[in-house]
């Protein structure tokens, strides 16, 4: 008998990274206390109904259920609250995505301005189905940020 070795589904994605990002007049600490919340994406996502998560800090799970049906189960990979950025990996999802790795990160721009940049990488489960997927995810996090400019502007 073959001796079991230790293994993991968790594989990180490839890819050209998409990014989104956005300046609004407010101090980063306040843009951060919106973006920076891994629990609360819920509030600039009009798409997800509700999130329950299992644990806290870095390890812990967010469960996002939209209004759809769809489910992501994501994992807090790193989380820096001076540097205002945190990082994430899906695990499970009903969304079409095989492999998908974030990051949130918030600078000062000055007194009262601050940007957000949303940075994620994706694998599609269905490999010929690249650019409008690409696009999806492009679309979903722009508009998720314009939610957050209507949020604090």
């Amino acid at each position: 008998m073959t001796q079991l070795q230790p293994d993991t589904l968790i594989k990180n994605p490839q890819g050209k990274p998409l990014v989104s990002s956005v300046v609004i007049a407010c101090s980063a600490s306040t843009l951060w206390k919106v973006v920076g919340r891994f629990e609360g994406f819920d509030a600039f996502i009009p798409a997800l109904a509700r999130i329950t998560m299992t644990g806290s800090g870095v390890g812990s799970l967010r469960n996002k259920h939209f209004h759809d049906g769809g489910i992501a189960v994501e994992q807090l990979n790193s989380r820096d609250e001076l540097a205002m950025h945190m990082t994430w990996t899906t695990i499970y999802n009903t969304l079409g995505v095989a492999r998908l790795w974030a990051a949130m990160s918030v600078e000062s721009l000055g007194e009262n301005l601050a940007r957000a940049t949303w940075t994620i990488i994706a694998e599609p489960v269905d490999a010929g189905g690249k650019d409008g997927f690409e696009q999806f995810i492009q679309d979903f996090a722009d508009r998720a940020l314009d939610n957050v400019c209507r949020l604090l502007g």
